[in-house]
């Protein structure tokens, strides 16, 4: 019998637009050691790919902008954030910029236990990338939070 919802896919899995799947497909395995695991070329595009990482399943395809289709370039940026934890914060993000990714905020340690930053990738995707250094209490993260809204206001 079929199942609905298929044993090796996680209940939610985000699919991305992009520019230059295959050169997209190379950065992510390379940057982020998501494994591909299928690709289907729809002439000289890719119509439809999925990399692995952990449980998690990222799909992306080559922009169709006659299907409504866009990649975040097309479309003038990205409200979208994603987030990934890796091994080694540093390493990766240094990665990632050497592989053309540009930073949007640097690698520096988080009042709730992740040293993380961000980046956008060659195709307009913003990728937050996180190792978590530290397990923090709910007590001292309320007390760690306060603080940080605090500062950020100007208190």
């Amino acid at each position: 019998m079929v199942q609905p919802i298929p044993d090796d896919y996680p209940r939610i899995s985000v699919g991305l637009s992009v520019d230059g799947a295959t050169d997209a497909i190379a950065f992510y395995t390379e940057v982020l050691g998501m494994t591909e695991r299928m690709r289907i070329p729809m002439g000289d595009r890719i119509g439809h790919a999925e990399l692995t990482l952990g449980e998690s399943v990222v799909m992306l395809a080559d922009e169709f902008p006659e299907m409504g289709f866009g990649s975040p370039k097309r479309l003038g940026g990205t409200p979208v954030n994603m987030s990934v934890y890796v091994e080694d914060v540093d390493a990766t993000f240094a990665a990632a910029l050497a592989a053309g990714a540009t930073e949007v905020r640097p690698v520096v340690d988080q009042f709730y236990g992740d040293r993380s930053g961000m980046i956008e990738d060659p195709w307009g995707h913003r990728w937050n990338i996180a190792t978590h250094v530290e397990d923090v209490d709910p007590e001292e993260l309320a007390r760690r939070s306060e603080a940080a809204m605090a500062e950020m206001s100007g208190d």
